[in-house]
This record gives structure tokens, C-alpha cells and sequence, in this order.
């Protein structure tokens, strides 16, 4: 590898190099203690020291050094990993380099002109390689180093390296941290003693920074029950957040199949860089905060103040532009923040340089004044520009013009009216309590739109959220839920979407829409919105058209009673744009079949009991139970266990303050029912007490009438002997005590625990499969789990490097538990060769086809877990008679079949199953239930297989089942007489064919016979001494076809001991297990 240029003054340092050649020129030396003589303590001193420095030294044990005849400095400018690799840039030099040099005059030119060649050089591999690092010339060294260390796929990408110490034990080892697309690796030598470590993100359980009386800080990590540390670096922060962006890239291509298709940094595995991590993780960020769209990115930020209006003072903050918004979000403590649509901008002054001002004019007779910007005229300029680029009838309209456009061209059958304006209009004329109460409350809101804006540019203070806190009028609720929810951003750059496709969704048939057929009417059932007509169709069409959007979700239970208490206070299409908000940006994963995100929140929830309710930690120190009690709190929002009444509130505090929100809730409702908790015996009263809570919490200042409102679910005379909670006192409560907790501590709490719970799901859905396979084989527990860590493995080394891969598309996690790890037939072919006791494919691609036709049962193109394990299973532990029928069924169809002709038709067969497949899940087509129901029985009853249900084997499989035979000998002890009893046999089959075909036809003797003949081995030569006789095929007579029974063959082969003794010896299945872990990546690096 060709270096930068960089000066040595001694060329023999401490003695540490050995020169192997030179001229006038140039040096080639070698590192002492390696290659020839390089043993001994020489070689362990300059092993640890290579190590342990980051020096060009250490990197490769040879280098090539320019010199000049008259200087006593030299420069290096090539390293090499071996001896080859070295000779060829010393050729490169002599052939290139040496004449042109004899040209010159001076020294000096001559250096001069080899650093240039050689940074030309560095230059057009950097173009070639595309590496885009701080320090590239660094970073070619680090890579060499990777390569060099841990033999990984050369497709595997290098994203950065950090130096640090790994603790094996109590004892530190000194090395370097390397972090790529898909693996941890670590390195270090000291004194003669290797470590090296190399994990893959996706076995990941947990990651996350620590500390103790040893070790001040580090990073943990734990792996399949195994802990490691890391520590002693540098910049630990940012190494953590690297190692977290990583892990979470992994999960998220591996687990949630995201492709990443709008983050050009991210969509090639191939092309990860630190800076592109980076990037996505501050866009993430940024929309989370602003609730933005998925689309904008994070362009431009500044440091700036913002006049805040009436508040009388300056906010300091950071002004942050995207592609079609201008954001403002305080750093001084006043929560303040502003969301500014370009659509909206009307105009940009700047009235005062000498303050570096900016003042941005908007719709409705506003202006935000922003002052001390360092950059105020290219932040003016910048918004100028998008606000031209985005003058279109899309984006110029305000929002309730965009709302208008797309009323006025959805389909009729859409409902324009919020629900509960529909079943409840409000009477202006009356006068109780509650409705004054609620007049006061709208008249507060009024207030604050008048000196704080109304719409999307409006300001968020801490004023507003006292006034959230208070709870929202009725008039007022689905307007402010769109605001602080993002949708109504959503709505307005998409007009028409929703009418557009509920028109697409109507009349598809598809699992999804049985659900939610089946769900309609558990949804509020109490409401009489939706004891009607009205509010189910609005509630279906809502539902459909969400499912038909985004076939990845589908629908989920729960998503029915959201979307309901959405209807009733939001029009249909701003419903469905709340739905939008909530499933793909406030609550992510929540609703899958996996829930995840509600699984995820649910241990953010356990992790803050800990730390806030110690005396309820003390009592009951498992906290699963909060767990399962707490999962329909986190996604209904409260409202499947809150009267509707009370659950709208909690649903205000959501949409302003997101997941937070019900977190405090969540603990402000433990902390209240601790005593009761505290004496509780069992679940069971535990349950009782925060049901019988729950069914006592009212509204006061609800103005809904009684028809509405919710009755206690409960026994309404015990209940009605307990105390009421007003839910506004409980939400205020919750604010008081918890209201400190920052959402971005709670993003961090989300996505430490989000790899635990990942892995967990998976742990179970390994144990169910094991519990199933087990019931099929012989193998022992230890064994099928390395059997299945190997597998799954399997399935990941294809998804690595691409983002397309069949099986990656394939994989579904609500698939049964056997299908969701499967094997196309590359993947197949690295691991059965691993694992498959004789060599029995090796050199044989042609076998190996076979045999994955033989096990791929439905013929999709996949092998499940399963059906490998129970050919390994036969192989290793199956009886004489098992094996052979499993070597003849090779040779048979659907193994060698002429209806397969090559690899590609396997390729069709699977490309059509999935689309059969897709098209079944976006309503192409109805499932038939009924099919698959009738498909399991067949399963079950389905008989074992005896020897007289195999077909005959015919001529031509019969020939390649002997060659078959001779490779599975090759290189056994006993390989002569195992050719020669295969002979024998051959040869045995073949008379009784002959005789048994002169006796069925008598009158027709063959004119001439040939000698029973065998089919030389693969590889041998046919004059081998007394192993085999070759068989042509012209040996028999073309018009006599001839054939064999399973019996037949059996028998003769049960009569040669050597066969039976090969066949029957056992093979130690765990050292084949043990070599298969240390050599698969390495056989996907060879594919």
C-alpha cells in the first residue's frame, strides 16, 4: 500500500528493521520478528510494540523507504502485509521510477518528484476506493490493519477504529477498537498473548455506558449471556454514540428490513462512513423534536436570539433549517420553540445590520425578529431561496387553504364533521357551570393565539403547556392535536391523498381488513358515535385506507379505539393524518405484530420505577408484573382504561409532549396507589386496586353529557365508596413530580433497552423452534442451539452486504416461528458444506443442488430450519437404511429432476412465491384460510415414508449414485476395500437385472452381454488396480432400459461389512459444530 509521504531520520531505529534489498534510491526492509528468524523474544517485543503504537510501523512487517545519495534522511512511502505484496510495488518502482530519475540534477528534485508520483498514486486509489474520511491517508493504514487481523469478508466496510482497553478478566488489554457495517472487532498482542474479539451488532443484547470502582467509565456490551468492557478512551461519548448508531443501522436493516431508501448515506451497506452515521443521527433528531415530516433533513444550523412577543425579552436558541421549514428551539430554560413552514414565509427583511438582524414575515400579519446572527445575510439568502423553490400551489397555500383543496376533492362519502360535533353540538345558550368553565377555558386559549400566534408558526412556551396541562376545550382539541402532532404539516403538502386512497382501498379483501372488519365494533361500543352507521364507515374507511398505505403495519389491535377518540374530536381525513402521525413518527413499532415499541417503552417504564419509586422497587423486586398491566396504558394512550372523558386529556399531554407524557402518567398513577400496592399479596390484588383507581378517575370540568360519558366499569358501589381523582389533578401531579424527565433521556433510555427487547423476542422464538425441532432429531439441546445460532447466522451473511437480498425480503417476524429464518440455496451450500459429516457435495455443486430440492418441500426457493436440521439429523444420527434412502432420494426427483435445469428456475420459483405472497397482502386476492388450515392437517396426519413407497432407480440415476458412493470414500482409511465392496455390489445388482430379464422374456436372449461395470470416481484415473471397472454407457444395450428397488439395493449393500461399518461409524457432530463457527465467514469470503 502506497503511503504519504512522511519523514524517518534513523533508518535503522532501534535495531527493529532488517534490510532486504536496495539501490541507489530506494530501501525494501523487513520488521524483525517476522518471516525468516522471526521468533523468539525479538519477535514478541516487536509484536506488542506493533500493537501497542500507531505507527506505520506496526501496520505491516515490510516497507520501502526513498533516499538519495547525498541526505541522511529517509522518507517512507509503501507498506505491505506480505512479502508478495511489497515486491510488487518495489517492481512497480524499478519499472516506473528508477530511469526518470537519472535526469535530475539535484537531490532535492528528485525527492520532490517521487512525493509527488507517489501522492498521485494515493489519489487515484482514493478515487477507486471512494474512502471518505478526516484523515484518509490514517484510515488506508487502520484498514489494512482490519483486513489483516480478523480475515472478514473484503466487502466488509470499515465505518472508524478508536484505540481503548478491553477487559479479559481483570486484566486490561491494550489495543484497538474497530467498528464496521456489521461487526465489533477487536485487537491486541502483548508479549506473545492475542486477543481478538469479533462480534456482529445483531447478536447484540445490551449496549451502554457504565462505571464502578475499577473502571470510571466504559462502554459495555453484552453478547449471548457474555460481558464485555471496553474503556480507556480517548473520546468515549462520541465512540458510544458510533457503536449505538451502528447497532441500531443493524437492527433496523437486519430486524425491521428498512432499506433506508431516502438517506443516500445509509442505503448501501458497502458504503457506511462515520460522517454519514452521524448525519442520519442529527436528522433523526431533528424531526423527533420539530415533528417534521420523514423527508426533511437537518441543512443549516445558527446560533441566533428570538424576540419572543408580549414575554417582552430575547430567547437565545439555535435557528435550524431544512429543505421546506425554518425551526427555533431555546437553549436558555424557557422551553420555548417555533415551527416556520416556507410555505407560510411571505417575506425576509433585514432591518438592521449592525445587530445582525433578521426578520421573517409571515402569513397573517406576522414576523419573527431573530438577532446575533454570525451569518444573517446567507441565512436570509437560504430562505429566500427555498421559499422561490417551493412557490407551487402545493406549497404556497396556507394550511386550511391546502385543508379546503382537499375537502373539496375527496370522495363523497368522506365525512367533513368531527364526530362529536355531529352527536354532541355544543349549545351556545347554556349557562351551567361546566360549560362557563369551558367558555373560560377557550377564552385563555384565545388570549394566548393573540399574543402568541395561531396556526403553524405558533410559539410553544411554557405557557402552553399549562394550558395543556389544564386540559383543551372541546371546540379547540382536534385543531391543536394537528398542530402539535405534525399531521397538519402532512395534510397540507398532500391534498386529495386521503380521498385518493380510500377510493384505492375500497373493496380490497385482505387479512388486514377481516381484522379490522372484525374490530369495528369493539371500538367505544358506549359512544353512540359509533353505535351508528356514520361513525363505523368513517371509522373502516380511516382504518382501510391506512393498511393500504402502509402494508408493513397493516393494522393492530388498539389502532380501532385510538383512531375512534381521533374521529370524535378531528375531521375523517385529519384523522387518518393523526393515525399517520402516531404509528410512523410519535409511537415507532408500536403497532406490528411484534409490538415493539410498546415492549420497548414497557422496560423504559421498569428502568424508571427503579429510579423514582424505590420503596415500590424494594417490595416487589420483580417488576414484569407492571409489565403486563402497563402494556394497554402505552398503546391506547389510557384510553382503553380511562373513561373517555379523562382519556382525552391524557391524549392532549401526548400529542404536545409525545411518549413522555405517558410515562409520568404512568408513574404519577403507581406513586398514588403505592400503599396499596405496597400491602398487596399477590398480582392478582395488585390488579384490583389500579382497576378500582382507574374506574374513579373523573373529569369535573367535562361538559359531555351523561349519554357520553363513560359509566365505572366496575362494581359501581364499591367504586362509588372510594375517592374520585379528577384527571386534570392527576396529569398536574404528574408534571410536578416527573415533569423534569427530557424526552431526549428518554430516546436514550429507548434505545438501550430496544436491543434487549429485540433479542429477547428472539431468544423466545429460538426456543419455540428448538422445542419443535427437538421432537424430530436426536441432537442434544447444546447442539440444536449451535445448530440454530449457525443457521441464523447463515441467513445474516446474506442480508450484510445488500439491501435487496431474497431472503432479507422474505423474512417476516409474524411468520410462523420455523419460517422466519430461512436459507436460499447459496446460503445452503456454504453451511451444509460446514456441517454435512462426509464431504458428501464436496467439489460436487451439482449434489448440492439436489439435496436443496430434496428438503425445499413446498418448492419456494427457502429451506427452513426444520427441514435442515432433519437431513443433518440422518446424516449424523440416521440408521443404515435411513442414509441410504436419503443418498438414493438424492438422485431422484425433485432432487436430480429434469424439471429443474439450473439454479435460475429455483431463483423463479422463489421470486413467484413472494410475489403470490404480496400480492395476497395489499388485496390482490383473498387468503384462503380455509387452504392453509387443510395444509397444517395434512402435515400432522402426513405417515412415515417405508422402503416400498421410493421409486425404482432408474439407469442413468443409478450410475451417478455409485459416483456418489466413490467420492464419500475418498480419503477414508479404508478407501480400497470400500471401492471394491461398491464394485462388488454394482456388479451384483447387475446380474440379478440381466437374469431377472432373461427369465421374464425367455425367447429373446441377448446376443451379447457386457460385464457389470462401475462409473470411475471423480478424479481417478480408470486403470486404478483393483478398485473399479469402468462402465460406458454403451455397455448396455441402448433399447434395454434397466432399473433397481430400494430393496434390492439395500440387501447388497448389507452384505459388505466394510460399507455398513463406514455408514454406521460415528461422527462427532459437536468438533463439526465447533469448526463450522470459526469458518463461516471465511467460506462466504470464498463463495
Amino acid at each position: 500500500m502506497w503511503l504519504k509521504p512522511e519523514e524517518i531520520l534513523l533508518k535503522n531505529a532501534l535495531k527493529l528493521w532488517v534490510t532486504e534489498k536496495g539501490n541507489t534510491y530506494f530501501v525494501l526492509q523487513r520488521r524483525r520478528g517476522y518471516g525468516e528468524g522471526g521468533g523468539g523474544l525479538t519477535g514478541l517485543l516487536v509484536g506488542t510494540l506493533d500493537t501497542m503504537l500507531d505507527s506505520t510501523s506496526k501496520v505491516a512487517p515490510f516497507r520501502i523507504l526513498h533516499q538519495t545519495p547525498d541526505s541522511q534522511v529517509y522518507w517512507s512511502i509503501a507498506c505491505g502485509g506480505t512479502k508478495e505484496e511489497i515486491n510488487q510495488h518495489w517492481e512497480w518502482l524499478e519499472k516506473n521510477i528508477m530511469r526518470t530519475l537519472s535526469v535530475f540534477d539535484s537531490s532535492d528534485d528528485i525527492t520532490s518528484f517521487v512525493q509527488g508520483k507517489i501522492r498521485g498514486l494515493i489519489a487515484e486509489e482514493g478515487k477507486v476506493s471512494g474512502v471518505q474520511e478526516d484523515d484518509p491517508e490514517k484510515f488506508r493504514e487502520a484498514l489494512l490493519r482490519f483486513e489483516k487481523w480478523f480475515d472478514l469478508p473484503q466487502k466488509e466496510k470499515l465505518v472508524t477504529y478508536y484505540s481503548c482497553s478491553y477487559w479479559k478478566g481483570r486484566v486490561p488489554c491494550q489495543g484497538w477498537l474497530y467498528l464496521s457495517t456489521n461487526f465489533l472487532s477487536f485487537y491486541s498482542y502483548l508479549l506473545g498473548s492475542e486477543v481478538k474479539l469479533v462480534v456482529s451488532w445483531n447478536e447484540i443484547w445490551r449496549l451502554e455506558k457504565t462505571s464502578n470502582v475499577i473502571l470510571t467509565e466504559s462502554i459495555h456490551v453484552l453478547v449471548n449471556g457474555e460481558d464485555h468492557y471496553f474503556s480507556m478512551f480517548l473520546h468515549l461519548n462520541e465512540t458510544f454514540l458510533i457503536m449505538e448508531q451502528l447497532a441500531d443501522y443493524s437492527i433496523k436493516r437486519l430486524f425491521d428490513k428498512e432499506t433506508f431508501q431516502e438517506e443516500p448515506s445509509l442505503s448501501d451497506p458497502l458504503q457506511i462512513t462515520k460522517r454519514g452515521l452521524e448525519t442520519y443521527a442529527r436528522n433523526e433528531q431533528f424531526r423527533a423534536f420539530f415533528r417534521l415530516p420523514k423527508g426533511e433533513n437537518l441543512l443549516e444550523v445558527y446560533e441566533s436570539f428570538l424576540w419572543v412577543p408580549f414575554s417582552h425579552f430575547n430567547t437565545l436558541g439555535k435557528i435550524c433549517l431544512s429543505e421546506s421549514y425554518l425551526c427555533f428551539a431555546s437553549q436558555d430554560g424557557s422551553q420555548c420553540h417555533v415551527i416556520i413552514p416556507m410555505r407560510e414565509v411571505i417575506g425576509v427583511e433585514k432591518p438592521d445590520r449592525s445587530s445582525r438582524a433578521l426578520t421573517v414575515c409571515v402569513r397573517g400579519k406576522r414576523a419573527l425578529r431573530f438577532s446575533e446572527v454570525r451569518d444573517f445575510e446567507r441565512l436570509g439568502n437560504a430562505i429566500r431561496r427555498r421559499c422561490g423553490m417551493t412557490d407551487s400551489p402545493q406549497h404556497s397555500a396556507s394550511p386550511e387553504v391546502a385543508m379546503m383543496v382537499g375537502q373539496k376533492e375527496s370522495s363523497k362519502a368522506v365525512s367533513n364533521e368531527a364526530l362529536m360535533t355531529v352527536f354532541h353540538p355544543q349549545d351556545a345558550e347554556n349557562l351551567d357551570p361546566k360549560m362557563l368553565k369551558e367558555k373560560m377555558k377557550e377564552q385563555s386559549w384565545n388570549i394566548h393565539f393573540s399574543e402568541y400566534g395561531r396556526g403553524t408558526s405558533m410559539f410553544c412556551t411554557k405557557k402552553t403547556r399549562d394550558l395543556i396541562v389544564r386540559g383543551v376545550p372541546e371546540a379547540l382539541r382536534g385543531e391543536l392535536w394537528m398542530l402539535f402532532s405534525g399531521a397538519v404539516n402532512d395534510m397540507a403538502v398532500n391534498p386529495g391523498y386521503y380521498s385518493e386512497i380510500v377510493d384505492q382501498s375500497l373493496g380490497t379483501s385482505t387479512l388486514a381488513t377481516d381484522e379490522i372488519e372484525r374490530d369495528l365494533h369493539r371500538s367505544l361500543p358506549e359512544h353512540p358515535a359509533f353505535q351508528s352507521d356514520t361513525g363505523i364507515s368513517a371509522l373502516r374507511r380511516v382504518l382501510t385506507a391506512y393498511a393500504y398505505r402502509n402494508p408493513k403495519i397493516g393494522y393492530c389491535q388498539a389502532m380501532n379505539i385510538l383512531t375512534s377518540v381521533l374521529l370524535l374530536y378531528a375531521k375523517e381525513e385529519e384523522a387518518f393524518w393523526l393515525l399517520v402521525a402516531v404509528c410512523e413518527r410519535m409511537l415507532p413499532d408500536y403497532f406490528n405484530r411484534r409490538i415493539i415499541g410498546a415492549l420497548v417503552d414497557q422496560a423504559v417504564f421498569e428502568e424508571l420505577i427503579r429510579m423514582h419509586l424505590t420503596q415500590l422497587t424494594e417490595h416487589m423486586t420483580d417488576l414484569t408484573f407492571f409489565s403486563s398491566v402497563s402494556l394497554s396504558w402505552f398503546l391506547t394512550l389510557f384510553i382503553s382504561v380511562l373513561p373517555i372523558e379523562s382519556a382525552v386529556n391524557v391524549v392532549d399531554c401526548f400529542f404536545y409532549d409525545g411518549i413522555k407524557a405517558i410515562l409520568q402518567l404512568g408513574l404519577a398513577v403507581l406513586d398514588y396507589n403505592m400503599e396499596g400496592l405496597i400491602s398487596s399479596h399477590d398480582d392478582a390484588e395488585a390488579v384490583t386496586i389500579l382497576s378500582k383507581f382507574f374506574d374513579n378517575v373523573t373529569n369535573k370540568d367535562s361538559p359531555l353529557p351523561q349519554t357520553v360519558q363513560q359509566n365505572s366499569v366496575g362494581n359501581n358501589d364499591k367504586a362509588s365508596s372510594l375517592s374520585k381523582v379528577d384527571i386534570s389533578d392527576l396529569i398536574k401531579e404528574a408534571y410536578e413530580k416527573y415533569g423534569d424527565m427530557k424526552s431526549e433521556e428518554v430516546e436514550r433510555m429507548r434505545k438501550r433497552n430496544k436491543l434487549y427487547v429485540i433479542q429477547t423476542l428472539e431468544d423466545t422464538t429460538k426456543q419455540n423452534v428448538l422445542r419443535v425441532v427437538s421432537q424430530e432429531v436426536k441432537f442434544s439441546a447444546s447442539q440444536l442451539d449451535n445448530l440454530f445460532a449457525l443457521f441464523k447466522r447463515q441467513h445474516f451473511l446474506s442480508c450484510y452486504w445488500t439491501m435487496n437480498s431474497p431472503v432479507l425480503l422474505h423474512h417476516d417476524p409474524s411468520l410462523a416461528y420455523l419460517e422466519q429464518y430461512q436459507l436460499g440455496f447459496h446460503q445452503f451450500r456454504l453451511l451444509f458444506s460446514l456441517l454435512e459429516p462426509w464431504s458428501l457435495c464436496s467439489g460436487n455443486d451439482a449434489l448440492f443442488l439436489w439435496a436443496f430440492r430434496l428438503l425445499d418441500e413446498n418448492q419456494d426457493g427457502l429451506v427452513n430450519f426444520k427441514e435442515f436440521c432433519c437431513a443433518l439429523d440422518i446424516l449424523y444420527s440416521g440408521t443404515f437404511t435411513n442414509k441410504l434412502k436419503f443418498l438414493l432420494k438424492l438422485h431422484q426427483p425433485p432432487g436430480n429432476s429434469s424439471q429443474y435445469c439450473s439454479f435460475k428456475q429455483i431463483i423463479l420459483v422463489h421470486m413467484t412465491h413472494l410475489c403470490v405472497k404480496t400480492a395476497l397482502s395489499t388485496g390482490k386476492g383473498k387468503v384462503d384460510l380455509q387452504a392453509y388450515l387443510k395444509q397444517w392437517q395434512d402435515e400432522i396426519l402426513k405417515k412415515e415414508e417405508s422402503i416400498k413407497d421410493l421409486p425404482r432407480i432408474n439407469q442413468a440415476q443409478f450410475i451417478q449414485f455409485s459416483k456418489t458412493l466413490y467420492n464419500l470414500f475418498h480419503g477414508d482409511p479404508e478407501e480400497e476395500s470400500l471401492y471394491r465392496a461398491v464394485a462388488r455390489v454394482t456388479s451384483l445388482l447387475l446380474r440379478m437385472e440381466e437374469v431377472g430379464r432373461r427369465l421374464q422374456e425367455p425367447t429373446s436372449p441377448q446376443k451379447s452381454t457386457t460385464s457389470p461395470t462401475q462409473a470411475a470416481p471423480k478424479g481417478r484415473s480408470s486403470n486404478t488396480p483393483s478398485t473399479t471397472i469402468t462402465l460406458e454407457a454403451g455397455s448396455i444395450p441402448q433399447e434395454v432400459e434397466w432399473s433397481f428397488a430400494f430393496e434390492q439395493i439395500l440387501a447388497s449393500l448389507l452384505n459388505e461389512p466394510v460399507l455398513v461399518r463406514f455408514f454406521e461409524r460415528p461422527v462427532d457432530i459437536q468438533a463439526r459444530l465447533d469448526h463450522a463457527k470459526g469458518a463461516q465467514l471465511k467460506s462466504k469470503t470464498n463463495k
